[in-house]
């Protein structure tokens, strides 16, 4: 923000400030000096830092309010308001002018006045430097003191030509879809319906809170004036100029917040300065529409909250006259606690006592705060959910996996292969993501786009690249506006193959190789007695392929908590990345594994007396699944078995076609002695036996 030392001082009693002094007084009140340059006839312009809270900062008035509540300042200094004057009223404005505000929840307060008579030429000289001190150009004595205005009270304004507005009328409503407004210097712009505009009876002649319009400038031959001044909804002012790339003082201010309690002063300022430089004269009345005003804001302060916050003491009447300086009204009620009042202008910016404690030590001074030289420090453990995440971390790491950082938007093409049933992708309305303005619906789209890239770069590793990634899905649910977002981890694992093609068993393989990498985070994050329940099912997206994919459940203590999917890559998600190389992905979802961290460890004593493990050949189909087979082993209760195991599968001509031999372990042992083998054979045939009946099984001797 430039701010103009000669100017500052009209406002200052002494008017005495040089700059090495406001230097000194806005740095310690927060607002640093980034940069000096001379101005005409010996004049200073001074750039500040204006952080975005500080709205009323971005006017002359508001720096001035600074420097007079600066107790540290080498002398007191008095703020010295513009003072407003009664002026001769001409015929109602009502005779001439109506106002329609159709929207006053995106524009809280509308105001226009009328001015007659007006004489539009050049600005008188006091006038014309102190817009041209700033690079601006002076335009007419009418435009120029709105400009004058934004830049002394930070209050925006617009003039319109009163014969230019057909109806002779104001309306402030939505845009309709490609409807046109004709910008003062940024030329047409198609405009929607979420766009605000300021219109006559035959179109825009305003985009609100952005720019002025071409069609109803104030020129030489105008003699009415049409004065408006109002507040806008802050997001829709910064939305309009983004998107339609204007970038103006006024959207700059709108967007920081304008209360509308600041609109009747300012406007009041700005009209009698039209009429002195024009010669006019102002209409009786005020057109204004718009929502209630708001009340006046008390925060309570307690000083004793304020001293153990700042670290240093402050009296009580001392922070009243700090924050009566700054036009908080602060009184101390009969228990020593502050009653403050929030002034209109502030308003967007307090809200909180630690508002006030702040308000409190930037009138004092930062320079206050005792800076100690060492910082006691007490290290404690890392919380649960971070030693979660790095136990994730490390096993996969462990694993083989690299971690990846990818990019949250992908294009609607890239997204619709991995949108789940039911959803929606989430699009974002922004000019600058024109190629991929969608919010990924699966994290694996990263992981393949970065598997794509080492494919281009010819990056290999022996038994395939394996990567992952930690971050957010978003989706939307159908015909709705409902978003949401989950946390998750994705993995991809190459399928590792000899020859032109993978075979058969490269597949299997891989895909029991990502298995037990789940196991493992399964394990890491539930413990030992978690088992992990993979169903084949059909996935919900076309990214995995359809027959080969399964969801994934975790049983502990009787309760089953789904975490995810996992399967084949689907030919079209490797065709859509351009990929050659066949891979297995996975996405679990991290919320359940984090909330069961850490697991629950369990100790046994090591067996006293040996076991015996039993293998068992059965060949069974081949859409017999393991589950069925473990499954049937459980459900008989075998006397002193104590657990199952695959050991392999085996496929081959001999078997036969759709058929397969699942080898699988029994093992058995008895806590108190040594079992023998004879006491073991009954609960093998009886497995054998279920197998047969139940999974039309044959045993392979």
């Amino acid at each position: 923000m430039d701010i103009s030392l000669r100017w500052i001082n009209q406002y200052l009693s002494p008017a005495d400030v040089t700059v090495e002094e406001f230097d000194d007084i806005m740095t310690k009140a927060g607002l640093p000096i980034e940069g000096l340059t001379a101005g005409i006839d010996g004049d200073t312009i001074i750039d500040i830092e204006v952080t975005s809270n500080r709205g009323d900062c971005l006017g002359h008035l508001g720096c001035a309010r600074e420097i007079a509540a600066a107790q540290y300042a080498s002398k007191p200094r008095q703020l010295m308001m513009p003072e407003l004057k009664d002026m001769p009223l001409g015929a109602p404005i009502g005779d001439e002018l109506t106002l329609d505000n159709q929207v006053p929840e995106k524009c809280p307060l509308f105001t226009a006045r009328l001015i007659r008579n007006v004489k539009v030429g050049p600005s008188p000289k006091w006038l014309r430097e102190a817009i041209e001190s700033f690079g601006q150009k002076s335009i007419n004595n009418v435009v120029d003191v709105t400009n004058y205005i934004t830049l002394e009270l930070g209050n925006p304004c617009h003039v319109f030509d009163h014969a230019k507005l057909a109806g002779k009328q104001l309306i402030v409503r939505p845009a309709t879809k490609d409807e046109v407004v004709n910008t003062l210097y940024a030329g047409e712009h198609k405009l929607n319906e979420n766009d605000i505009v300021v219109a006559d009876a035959n179109g825009p002649q305003s985009l609100a809170g952005v720019i002025g319009g071409h069609d109803s400038q104030v020129d030489e031959n105008t003699t009415t004036v049409v004065f408006e001044m109002a507040t806008w909804d802050t997001v829709t002012v910064r939305n309009t100029g983004r998107k339609l790339q204007i970038r103006t003082d006024a959207a700059f201010r709108f967007e920081r917040g304008i209360d509308p309690r600041s609109i009747d002063y300012a406007a009041q300022r700005a009209v009698q300065l039209i009429c002195e430089t024009t010669g006019g004269q102002l209409a009786e009345g005020v057109l204004s529409q718009g929502a209630p005003l708001p009340t006046d804001t008390v925060i309570s302060l307690r000083p004793e909250r304020c001293d153990r916050i700042l670290g240093i003491p402050t009296a009580p009447e001392e922070m009243a006259k700090l924050l009566n300086a700054l036009s908080f009204k602060t009184t101390i009620d009969s228990d020593g606690v502050l009653q403050c009042t929030i002034p209109p202008f502030r308003s967007h910016d307090v809200h909180r006592e630690i508002d006030l404690i702040e308000e409190v030590v930037r009138a004092r001074s930062l320079a206050v705060i005792p800076i100690q030289k060492t910082l006691p420090v007490t290290a404690r453990e890392p919380q649960e959910s971070e030693r979660a995440m790095s136990t994730i971390t490390q096993t996969l790491t462990a694993l083989g996996f690299f971690e990846t950082i990818t990019f949250s938007f992908t294009s609607p093409k890239l997204g619709k292969i991995f949108q789940r049933a039911g959803t929606d992708l989430v699009a974002v309305d922004d000019d600058r993501r024109k190629a991929e303005p969608t919010l990924r619906p699966s994290v694996l789209l990263g992981l393949l786009a970065c598997r794509h890239t080492n494919q281009s770069a010819r990056a290999s590793l022996p038994g395939g690249i394996r990567l992952y990634e930690v971050a957010q899905r978003f989706a939307q649910d159908t015909g709705t506006t409902n978003s949401s977002e989950q946390r998750v981890i994705a993995m991809l694992m190459d399928i590792d193959f000899a020859g032109k093609n993978p075979k058969h068993e490269d597949i299997q393989s891989t895909i029991r190789t990502m298995r037990g990498s789940i196991d493992s985070i399964v394990t890491a994050t539930f413990g030992t007695t978690a088992k992990t329940i993979i169903t084949p099912a059909k996935p919900e997206h076309a990214g995995f392929d359809a027959n080969a994919h399964a969801t994934i459940a975790v049983l502990v203590n009787g309760e089953t908590t789904q975490i995810g999917t996992f399967g084949l890559i689907s030919d079209a998600a490797r065709k859509a990345h351009d990929l050659d190389q066949p891979a297995v992905g996975a996405e679990l979802i991290l919320a359940p594994m984090i909330d069961a961290y850490p697991p629950i460890s369990r100790a046994e004593h090591l067996p006293a007396f040996p076991g015996i493990d039993r293998d068992l050949s059965l060949i069974v189909d081949e859409s017999i699944r393991w589950d069925q087979i473990e499954s049937t082993a459980n459900s008989l209760n075998l006397d002193r078995c104590v657990g199952n195991s695959l050991v392999g599968i085996f496929r081959g001509k001999q078997l036969g076609d759709g058929k397969k031999s699942v080898t699988v372990r029994l093992a058995f042992r008895d806590a108190d002695r040594t079992l023998r083998h004879e006491e073991v054979d009954p609960q093998i045939e009886l497995f054998a036996s279920k197998a047969k009946a139940s999974l039309g099984a044959e045993i392979r001797s």
